[in-house]
């Protein structure tokens, strides 16, 4: 559309012919402007976050003491074996180490059966205690 038929006249001879027309603001003003920080609240509270957190770490916490009572019971029940079954172990060692204490004993006398006043198996020491030899002692092949 030309200006002509905008403004309603018929041609013009020049611009300074033309009615001023001046914007201006719309009836009733313009709607105010937002200038205030309006951030959104996206995601939760920072008290639903702690509370979440909390409920969290209890619950972990709670498994914890769960997997420590089943560990504990486990431990008790092994340690309950070892001590059922250590009578028997015992047993074996003391028929085994006899039979070894027995050989070296029969080794000894034939190994002093030349000096006079040598007793077999007694004690080198004065203690009247009876001690099991140090370990490995009678155990050659732990050698």
């Amino acid at each position: 559309m030309t200006e002509a038929v905008i403004r309603k006249k018929p041609g013009m001879a020049s611009v300074k012919d033309m009615p001023v027309l001046q914007d201006g603001p719309p009836p009733g003003g313009f709607p105010p402007i937002r200038y205030a920080r309006r951030i959104p609240s996206s995601g939760p509270s920072a008290m639903a976050i702690f509370l979440a957190a909390f409920g969290v770490f209890s619950y972990g916490m709670y498994q914890v003491g769960k997997g420590n009572k089943i560990r504990r019971a486990l431990k008790e029940e092994k340690y309950a074996a070892r001590r059922a079954i250590l009578p028997i172990l015992q047993a074996e060692e003391d028929e085994r180490f006899v039979k070894e204490w027995n050989k070296y004993l029969e080794y000894e006398a034939e190994v002093m059966k030349d000096v006079p006043g040598w007793k077999v198996g007694e004690s080198v020491y004065n203690s009247g205690r009876w001690m099991p030899p140090a370990t490995g002692e009678l155990r050659p092949e732990v050698w």
